[in-house]
């Protein structure tokens, strides 16, 4: 089985690699350098003969937004996947299927969402993802195309929970705003059985929440996760504070979606950890 996988090197991609690894898949990776290639040159040695594109590119949103870091946010999604759903169009022998990660940011955060409701945010990541899907969705008349709109995804060792440990392992945790805002996560293990499910089943196509079925809240979480660090979490994080850290990019931290998987339960995908407590007591009292 012949993988190129875009994005290697992120907190999913190096979990997904080992994950199948494990049974027996050989990976290709793409660079940026990759990326720079011409088009030509990119389609013959990545995507002919190639089984199967997982495309996990895209700069981090949790970090202070220029307008520089905008674009870059834009550009490191939108222009990778029309370099891969191009280059599968044009191929002779391209793969089976592509697949390729989204965000949950794509919904607005008002309504409860499945992926038959249209509730489309229009901020700027409401736009980044809307055009980063229509890019991966061009290619759906050459090979199974699928996009896994990605909610928080959750590990003791990387990713959000990597910032959240620390000081709520010292009792400095804390809700952000009146932690009302919902949370829609997913943990690692289950994502990644997610990626095998769809893989497998020939039959499913199109767009997929790939979220735990049972969301929660921020305050929610944030009293879940210390009472199984036995620690306290009486802090409350105002909003003002996130917005002088990260000017436009704490809307990421304040808001929040709330997204369930329909179409996944609907095919039979069964969730090892369904709500927030048995993820985190996994991830911190058995480890992943």
């Amino acid at each position: 089985m012949k993988v190129i996988i875009s994005g290697s090197t992120g907190f999913t991609g190096t979990r997904l690699i080992d994950f199948f690894r494990n049974l027996g898949w050989n990976f290709t990776p793409l660079s940026r350098k990759s990326f720079e290639m011409e088009d030509n040159e990119f389609l013959s040695r990545f995507i002919e003969g190639s089984d199967v594109v997982i495309n996990l590119a895209g700069a981090p949103v949790i970090k202070r937004w220029t307008a520089a870091y905008k674009e870059e946010i834009y550009w490191s999604r939108v222009s990778t996947a029309r370099k891969l759903s191009q280059a599968i169009i044009k191929a002779k022998q391209g793969p089976s299927v592509f697949i390729s990660a989204s965000a949950i940011g794509i919904y607005d955060s008002v309504q409860e969402h499945t992926e038959q409701v249209n509730y489309l945010s229009d901020d700027f990541l409401g736009k980044v993802c809307r055009d980063w899907e229509a890019e991966v969705l061009a290619a759906k008349d050459s090979t199974r195309a699928i996009i896994l709109r990605t909610g928080i995804v959750l590990a003791n060792n990387g990713g959000a929970m990597k910032t959240l440990e620390a000081p709520f392992k010292a009792g400095l945790g804390g809700t952000i705003g009146k932690g009302e805002q919902s949370m829609s996560w997913i943990h690692i293990r289950d994502l990644m059985e997610i990626y095998k499910f769809v893989l497998e089943h020939q039959e499913i196509s199109g767009i997929l929440n790939a979220v735990a079925p049972v969301p929660t809240t921020n305050e929610h979480f944030t009293k879940t996760f210390a009472k199984v660090l036995n620690k306290p979490a009486s802090l409350r994080i105002p909003e003002f504070a996130l917005k002088l850290k990260f000017g436009e990019g704490a809307q990421v931290l304040i808001n929040g979606q709330r997204v369930l998987p329909e179409r996944l339960l609907m095919n039979g995908f069964t969730f090892a950890f369904p709500t927030i407590e048995k993820a985190l007591l996994n991830l911190y009292k058995l480890g992943f």
